[in-house]
C-alpha cells in the first residue's frame, strides 16, 4: 500500500477480510501469537499497494509519510475518537470507515522510497519475504530499484505480485486504473441498470474487489509452485483483465454465440419471473425457475391464481418469457396486496427462490448474520472499540479473527526498523532525514 509519490506500508497477506489467513512478519519480533496455526502462519508479505484491489489481497502495509494510504481520507464517516481518551498522535485526523474495513492485522510503517535509506530499508525488508505486492503504474518501482529483476537479485524465491489497471504490455499500460473507470470501460456498467434506464456502477468498488481476490489466489498457486521448485515467481493481476473475466456467461454468449448483452435490471433474459417486485412498503426478490416452482406460486397459499397455472400465456418458462409484458404487471398488483413482511411469512418453506430486499441495518441484524458471528468487534488505539466485517471463511470450523487493530499511520515504524537491526539513534536520523 504505497503512495503514489514516495511511500508504502508492509501488509500482510492475510484473512482479516478472509482472504487468507494472517501471516507472520519475520524478522520482527513479538508480532505472532504463540501456538498459531493459520494457514499462512509464517509467511511475510510486503505490501506496497493502496486503496482497494491491493489491500484486498493483503495484510501488512508501508505508507507515505505525513498523508499515508489515500482512503484514510475517504471520508465521513470516520471511527470519532472520544475527546476524553487518552490515544496516541492527536495530530492525525481520524480513521476513515474505507480504510479501516481493509486494513485490519496489519502493520503500519511510513517511508520515502524515493530516497536511497528508504530503498534500502525495502531491500532489507525483502531480503527474507516470501511476497511482495505492489500496484504502481508499470515502470515506476523500476526507477526506485524495487521492480521484478531488481528485488529478485535480493530474494529469487519472492513471489512478486503486480497488481495493475490495465497490465503491463499494451497500449494502455501505462494508463492508471480506477474501478469505476474499468467498470465502464471493460463492459460491467453496458450490463448493469434497469432495461431502458441509464448504465449505472454496481453499489461497491466490485472490480477492485475482484482484482484483489484473483491476486491473492494467484499469489497462493505461486507459493505452492516455489513449494515444489525453490524459486519464486512474477504474477501479475490486472482491474481489466479481472472484470473481463468476471463477464463469465455474458461474455460467453457473445464469444461463442456472437449475442451482445443489454441491461435487465433485477430480471433475467432467459427466466420469468425472475426480478424484484414491489409490494407494501418494500421491495422483494421472486423466482419461479421451473414449472413446479411456478405452480406453488401460483397456489392457494401464496398467490392464489391457480388459473395461471394452465393459463397457455403462462404455462412454461418458455411462454412466460414471451408474455413478459403482460404477467409482470400482474404479478405487481398481487404484491401490491401486502407487506414484505407478511411476503416472507407467505413464501417461507415453500420451495421456492426468494428474499426480501434488506437494508444495511437489516443485513447486519439478520439472524443467520448473528448465528454466523459476521460482525467482529476490537479495540482500535484511538478509536476505542470499532465493529468491522468478520472473515467469511473458515478453517476447521473456526474464523480467523482479527489480531491487530487497522493501524494509525506509521504505528509500527519504529518497531519494523528496530526490528531490522536500526538502533535508536539510526531511526532518529531517518526520521530527521523525513525518510521515515
Amino acid at each position: 500500500m504505497l503512495r503514489s509519490t514516495t511511500a508504502g506500508t508492509i501488509r500482510s497477506l492475510s484473512a482479516s477480510r478472509a482472504y487468507i489467513a494472517r501471516p507472520l512478519a519475520r524478522p520482527f519480533s513479538a508480532i505472532h501469537p504463540a501456538g498459531d496455526d493459520r494457514p499462512l502462519s509464517g509467511i511475510k508479505v510486503v505490501d506496497l499497494t493502496r486503496i482497494l484491489a491491493g489491500p484486498t489481497a493483503t495484510m501488512m502495509m508501508i505508507e507515505s509519510p505525513g498523508t499515508g494510504d489515500d482512503t484514510r481520507n475517504f471520508a465521513p464517516p470516520i471511527a470519532q475518537i472520544p475527546d476524553d481518551a487518552d490515544v496516541p498522535r492527536r495530530d492525525l485526523p481520524a480513521e476513515s470507515a474505507y480504510f479501516l474495513q481493509a486494513n485490519r492485522n496489519k502493520r503500519s510503517i511510513t517511508l520515502n522510497l524515493k530516497s536511497k535509506e528508504g530503498q534500502e530499508i525495502v531491500h532489507k525488508l525483502v531480503k527474507d519475504a516470501d511476497v511482495l505486492v505492489e500496484n504502481y503504474v508499470p515502470g515506476k518501482l523500476e526507477a526506485f530499484g524495487l521492480g521484478y529483476e531488481q528485488v529478485r537479485k535480493i530474494n529469487p524465491k519472492l513471489i512478486y505480485c503486480s497488481v495493475t489497471g490495465y497490465g503491463s504490455t499494451g497500449p494502455y499500460a501505462s494508463a492508471p486504473g480506477y474501478d469505476v473507470v474499468i467498470e465502464a470501460e471493460a463492459g460491467f456498467m453496458h450490463i448493469t441498470g434497469e432495461r431502458d434506464g441509464p448504465p449505472v456502477k454496481v453499489g461497491v468498488a466490485v472490480t477492485d474487489i475482484l482484482t484483489g481476490h484473483y491476486a491473492h489466489s494467484a499469489v497462493l498457486a505461486a507459493l505452492i509452485k516455489r513449494g515444489k521448485t525453490g524459486v519464486g515467481s512474477r504474477v501479475e493481476a490486472s482491474l481489466f483483465e479481472s472484470q473481463i473475466a468476471s463477464l463469465v456467461n455474458i461474455g460467453a454468449n457473445y464469444l461463442i454465440g456472437g449475442e451482445e448483452a443489454t441491461r435487465w435490471g433485477t430480471s433475467h433474459p432467459s427466466i420469468v419471473p425472475y426480478q424484484v417486485f414491489p409490494c407494501k412498503g418494500g421491495w422483494i426478490m421472486v423466482s419461479a425457475g421451473n414449472n413446479k416452482q411456478w405452480a406453488i406460486l401460483c397456489g392457494p397459499e401464496v398467490f392464489n391464481k391457480p388459473e395461471w397455472i394452465d393459463d397457455p400465456r403462462f404455462n412454461s418458462n418458455n411462454q412466460r418469457v414471451a408474455n413478459r409484458g403482460e404477467l409482470i404487471p400482474l404479478i405487481n398488483e398481487v404484491l401490491s396486496h401486502h407487506t414484505k413482511d407478511e411476503w416472507v411469512e407467505k413464501l417461507t418453506g415453500k420451495g421456492l427462490p426468494f428474499a426480501p430486499i434488506n437494508n444495511i441495518a437489516q443485513t447486519f441484524a439478520h439472524p443467520q448474520a448473528k448465528a454466523r458471528k459476521v460482525v467482529e468487534e476490537i479495540d482500535h488505539p484511538r478509536a476505542g472499540k470499532i465493529k468491522l466485517a468478520a472473515a467469511p471463511v473458515s478453517y476447521d470450523g473456526k474464523k480467523p479473527k482479527i489480531y491487530r487493530a487497522p493501524p494509525y499511520l506509521g504505528q509500527h515504524t519504529e518497531e519494523v526498523l528496530k526490528g531490522l537491526g536500526y538502533s535508536d539513534a539510526e531511526v532518529a536520523s531517518l526520521q530527521d532525514k523525513k525518510v521515515v
